[in-house]
């Protein structure tokens, strides 16, 4: 069961301070006859808190700080191994796919795919000198 526990200008009865699974049935009545004498519909309210959560500035993730050339340099240096991941697993899509598919659209795709994480991985590191 869920219960609201938030006060709400649509449930004056509910004094609670967030949403949580219970299964305490108290709590989950409680919540129910609120909703009842609110004449609200409980999915309706729910909904509606879970978006208020969701929303919150402390569920948000601070932005990452590129304040200096060293942290610029190491998330650099960072999206250049993942990069190197993605190119190596085309690079091997690539070269284990049969012969009757060489030549292909598809063959064609992983080369091309290839060919510009290379380009990417190489423009990074000669603009950043990333050592």
């Amino acid at each position: 069961m869920i219960a609201v526990t938030s006060p709400s200008d649509r449930l004056p009865q509910a004094r609670y301070t967030q949403v949580k699974a219970s299964i305490d049935t108290m709590i989950a009545s409680a919540f129910k006859e609120a909703c009842a004498a609110s004449n609200v519909s409980m999915a309706a309210e729910l909904s509606r808190f879970m978006a208020d959560y969701a929303s919150s500035p402390a569920k948000r993730k601070a932005a990452p700080d590129y304040s200096t050339r060293r942290r610029r340099r190491t998330a650099i240096r960072a999206i250049i191994k993942e990069l190197e991941i993605m190119r190596s697993c085309e690079e091997s899509v690539r070269d284990n796919m049969p012969e009757n598919l060489q030549g292909s659209a598809a063959y064609d795709t992983a080369e091309e795919a290839v060919s510009s994480l290379e380009e990417a991985i190489e423009a990074l590191g000669t603009f950043w000198t990333v050592p």
